[in-house]
């Protein structure tokens, strides 16, 4: 770490059971008219409904935007602003997934600062102007994005996921309800279980990991490995629930304070190109790079051993590290993960684009917070041993 830090985190975090009823306490400190960004999802389980009843509670009015779809594009972003605009809203409100949020986050910026949400990207520009309040309510738990400060936007021209990080990017207000979560289905919370997990290892293995980080990735990933499974096959178990919607929450802190590597960033051309859902693509990619930067984290791979099996102290460095990486393996085969193939990816288009999807992770700067720092080279070799990778003990990336 250099002789300081910084460590930023929503104004306010709301987490509890039931804590979504605060939505309109909070939205009414903010503003009098409301965009709810959410999905039609979101909306047929009455959770839309439920909010808008909860912010007319406190006389907040409010307009929505269902269109999000999928992995959020500048199109659902200039969607969103649209009726921003047009209904004349002063505050955003995300409800759903990471999508749901990031775009909010894009519209909380732009509805102050003007311009393309790309312009953002690598700070080319800054939003110098304060932006529009975001209260941010996650569904899910997994993306940790009601506690970052970074939205992932795809443009649509090039097919390129744009990482845009700034600090106007925080929403102001997270209410993490682990009831919200219950109605994932189990594929959902299997792809959102190891997206958080990811981020908290990243987090803790990312060159610009500091003790803040460090302690909130080691606290999260105690609570992710001891409770995904549970939600996966048991979903309205409401214990494990809690425990991984304040995993996710800690894993984001974390990340956004010390940044994700290179699973983040080579999954994000995969979602870009492929339309993998981004926990699923981190999934398919956390062994193998874990295995490709081994040597390089040896230690801090070490210390997670005693988190997957506290006996392990009696374990060389070396030894508790791979324990790590095949822990992490047996995970994708309990939470039945598919490698790019499985998943229906031809390899010849896979093939075809490997070489961009090396430059566009590359791009993102992700990789270069790795411990082990790949070439483009690299990148591709690994972009092939992910392909048809089996998450099976005797599977090993040789260095």
């Amino acid at each position: 770490m250099d002789n300081y830090a910084v460590f930023r985190t929503p104004q306010t975090i709301n987490y509890g059971r039931k804590v979504f009823e605060k939505v309109g306490e909070e939205t009414a400190a903010k503003g009098k008219k409301a965009l709810i960004i959410s999905d039609e999802v979101m909306d047929s389980l009455g959770y839309v409904s439920e909010c808008r009843t909860f912010l007319s509670n406190e006389k907040v009015e409010s307009a929505i935007y269902l269109g999000v779809m999928s992995e959020p594009t500048d199109v659902y972003v200039a969607e969103a602003l649209e009726i921003f605009k047009r209904e004349n809203c002063d505050v955003v409100i995300s409800l759903g997934g990471g999508s749901c949020i990031d775009t909010a986050k894009a519209i909380a910026v732009l509805a102050t600062n003007g311009g393309y949400i790309g312009d953002y990207m690598g700070a080319r520009r800054l939003a110098d102007t304060a932006p529009i309040a975001h209260i941010s309510i996650p569904t899910t738990a997994g993306t940790g994005s009601e506690a970052t400060d970074a939205t992932i936007i795809t443009n649509t021209t090039n097919d390129v996921k744009m990482m845009i990080k700034q600090p106007a990017f925080m929403p102001d207000v997270a209410i993490v309800d682990p009831l919200l979560t219950v109605s994932s289905p189990k594929s959902i919370t299997a792809a959102t279980g190891v997206d958080a997990l990811s981020h908290a290892i990243e987090a803790y293995l990312s060159r610009l990991a500091q003790p803040m980080t460090d302690m909130l990735a080691l606290s999260a990933i105690e609570k992710i490995v001891s409770n995904l499974k549970v939600a996966f096959t048991d979903g309205e178990n409401i214990d494990a629930r809690e425990k991984m919607a304040l995993g996710s929450l800690q894993a984001g802190m974390a990340f956004t304070n010390a940044s994700v590597c290179l699973v983040h960033g080579m999954s994000r051309p995969i979602g870009a190109l492929f339309h993998v859902p981004h926990g699923i693509s981190n999934a398919m990619l956390l062994p193998a790079v874990l295995e490709f930067s081994k040597d390089s984290c040896m230690e801090r791979l070490a210390d997670l051993a005693r988190i997957f099996q506290p006996d392990s102290s009696n374990l060389s460095v070396e030894e508790a590290a791979e324990l790590t990486v095949n822990e992490v393996k047996k995970i994708c085969v309990e939470l039945e993960i598919p490698n790019l193939k499985g998943w229906g990816i031809d390899r010849e288009e896979f093939k075809k684009v490997s070489r961009k999807m090396a430059e566009d992770a590359l791009a993102s700067g992700s990789p270069n917070n790795n411990p082990k720092v790949p070439t483009k080279q690299e990148i591709e070799e690994l972009y092939e041993v992910c392909y048809e990778y089996q998450f099976s003990l005797d599977n090993a990336v040789k260095n």
